[in-house]
């Protein structure tokens, strides 16, 4: 068992909430139990993940996708019902969304680089002055075949690909989530490939003209690794704690 306030304090310094803009609002979003021994993880703040956080005795939910974006102006309809189960189960949430997903050991980016075993990694994906992703080199180019096969074992997805990179891809940079946003950036530098999750319409034609590969393997797919990771760092500095993972795939 740990004390809500230290495990608020440990995450808060750790993943350095503070240093980014973010319209989440990242950190303890609402206050629960005090004394915590189970620490429910989960991608998405959603009334399906609370209820099995509360299934599984959890005291605290750390997800990646708060619920609070910009702040609340009004506590009803949605916000009133998260708030109000949240309250009832005396459950604790905690989100980071940003600060995760650019971390260098536990973020989502740094662990996507990783799969493919990435060298001479640089900062990718700039956002209000920040860099939020990965970039670099594959150990050896690979066509996007293989670079699909990679991650979809790796993640238990399907890739769908816009390819109009290079037969042979060396270069990859790497945006979780919803990260097509960073092409133009991508191109710019040189990349073969932009790995991210989900794109829009309108990139399409941005890759064709481009000259690069869009490999898109769903935005919760690559929204999961960052917080099971960080639920083993909390375990290392807590070791009382017990973790748990919801899985609630979105489809998207």
């Amino acid at each position: 068992m740990a004390n809500r306030n230290e495990i608020v304090s440990f995450l808060d310094d750790y993943l350095a909430i503070g240093q980014v803009s973010d319209k989440s609002i990242n950190g303890l979003q609402v206050e629960g139990a005090t004394d915590v021994s189970r620490v429910a993880l989960a991608t998405d703040a959603a009334l399906a993940t609370y209820e099995k956080a509360h299934a599984a005795g959890a005291q605290m939910m750390i997800v990646h996708h708060g619920f609070i974006w910009g702040g609340l102006k009004t506590i009803t309809g949605r916000h009133y019902q998260h708030i109000k189960t949240l309250i009832n189960y005396n459950l604790n949430l905690y989100a980071a969304h940003l600060p995760l997903d650019m971390h260098p050991e536990v973020g989502n980016n740094a662990l996507l680089a990783k799969i493919s075993k990435i060298k001479r990694i640089k900062p990718f994906g700039e956002y209000m002055g920040t860099s939020i992703g990965f970039g670099g080199t594959l150990p050896e180019p690979l066509t996007l075949k293989e670079l699909e096969a990679i991650y979809e074992k790796a993640l238990d997805t399907k890739a769908n690909s816009i390819a109009f990179g290079p037969k042979k891809i060396e270069k990859v940079a790497f945006i979780s989530g919803g990260g097509a946003s960073t092409l133009a950036e991508a191109i710019t530098l040189g990349y073969d490939c932009l790995i991210t999750g989900e794109g829009s319409h309108d990139k399409y034609h941005e890759a064709r003209e481009g000259n690069i590969h869009l490999m898109y393997l769903g935005h919760y797919k690559t929204e999961t690794a960052g917080v099971k990771a960080l639920g083993d760092k909390l375990k290392e500095t807590f070791p009382n704690l017990e973790m748990i993972f919801i899985d609630e795939p979105t489809g998207y």
